[in-house]
């Protein structure tokens, strides 16, 4: 049985670029696992690469037909934004997948697949560093939106506490301060135990 490699870091902590270097990379057998949301596309995302993007009545349909794992809902100030994970999207039996989540998010997949098939890697990067990369990627936006990257940044200082990590299983914490090169080795020695 194949095992889910979960990210969880606060926006902007480079859990993504980590994610998209692992599987561009394959040196580990890892299925990208493709989240759905129902925020609009930034500059340069495509459907089914980054995200499904669905409406909040097709989520709702997923959801009664119990296909959704988990989801999460960000009031923003351009109205609710949904992230969620759909079942459908997963074979275990078959494969190793890699994907980002929440803290919340690792719970609903422990309890869904039971934590002996959860690998769950937070990321972890000083605040300054993190502040500066969001504003870098915003500013490359046709329409930034600095007042929801200032609402998320503050969000996730509370997502993302000690408080809240110390209540989880996480499997290893890893910094990503200093070059990307060195936090790779250090995800790549993770997960070459656990798989």
């Amino acid at each position: 049985m194949g095992k889910i490699v979960l990210f969880m870091g606060p926006s902007s902590s480079g859990k993504n670029v980590i994610k998209s270097r692992l599987i561009k990379e394959n040196t580990i057998a890892l299925k990208e696992m493709i989240m759905s949301t129902t925020r609009p596309k930034r500059t340069g995302e495509v459907e089914g690469r980054e995200y499904y993007f669905k409406t909040e009545k097709e989520m709702l349909e997923l959801e009664e037909q119990g296909k959704v794992i988990e989801k999460r809902k960000y009031d923003t100030i351009y109205g609710p934004w949904y992230y969620f994970t759909t079942s459908s999207t997963i074979d275990l039996e078959n494969y190793n997948y890699i994907g980002d989540n929440t803290l919340e998010g690792l719970d609903q997949f422990v309890k869904f697949y039971g934590l002996e098939n959860i690998i769950s890697l937070l990321i972890k990067v000083d605040d300054g560093i993190r502040l500066q990369r969001a504003l870098d990627r915003e500013k490359n936006e046709v329409n930034p939106k600095y007042q929801e990257l200032c609402r998320r940044f503050l969000a996730d200082s509370i997502d993302f506490s000690e408080e809240n990590i110390n209540k989880r299983p996480i499997t290893s914490i890893i910094y990503n301060n200093s070059s990307l090169d060195n936090t790779m080795e250090e995800v790549e020695k993770v997960l070459k135990l656990y798989l």
